[in-house]
């Protein structure tokens, strides 16, 4: 069992920037999270993936409507994911969720179908 909770949405407009964290919990020690990633979805759209990474190593995904703006990272010392997120656009508006699976694979996860832990979602609104 994993918990997360994110915090650090808010509004900025636009080409602004916020950072997202998200404290994982894990209630059994022995519990491994193997990938963690960022989601999102905005109103009548589907959740999709934004950024995921491979715990423990610097593998990482980037959507490409992100690539270049937004950087996912890790502190395992602390248990937490970040999301640092840059030159923010009005379309990055969307409620964010952390996500996190326990399922061991060759390859990052980037479908929501994938991960079996989620935060309760943090809101980012960017104006134009």
């Amino acid at each position: 069992q994993v918990q997360l909770v994110e915090s650090g949405g808010g509004s900025v407009q636009a080409g602004g920037s916020l950072r997202l964290s998200c404290a994982a919990s894990k209630y059994t020690a022995s519990t491994v999270t193997y990938y963690m990633g960022w989601f999102r979805q905005a109103p009548g759209k589907e959740r999709e993936g934004v950024a995921a990474i491979w715990s423990g190593t610097r593998i990482t995904y980037y959507a490409d409507s992100v690539k270049g703006r937004f950087t996912i990272s890790q502190d395992n010392a602390k248990s937490t994911l970040y999301l640092q997120m840059d030159s923010l656009k009005p379309e990055d508006t969307a409620i964010y969720y952390c996500a996190a699976t326990t399922t061991p694979r060759r390859y990052i996860p980037t479908m929501a179908n994938e991960y079996n832990y989620w935060g309760q979602g943090t809101q980012v609104t960017v104006s134009s």
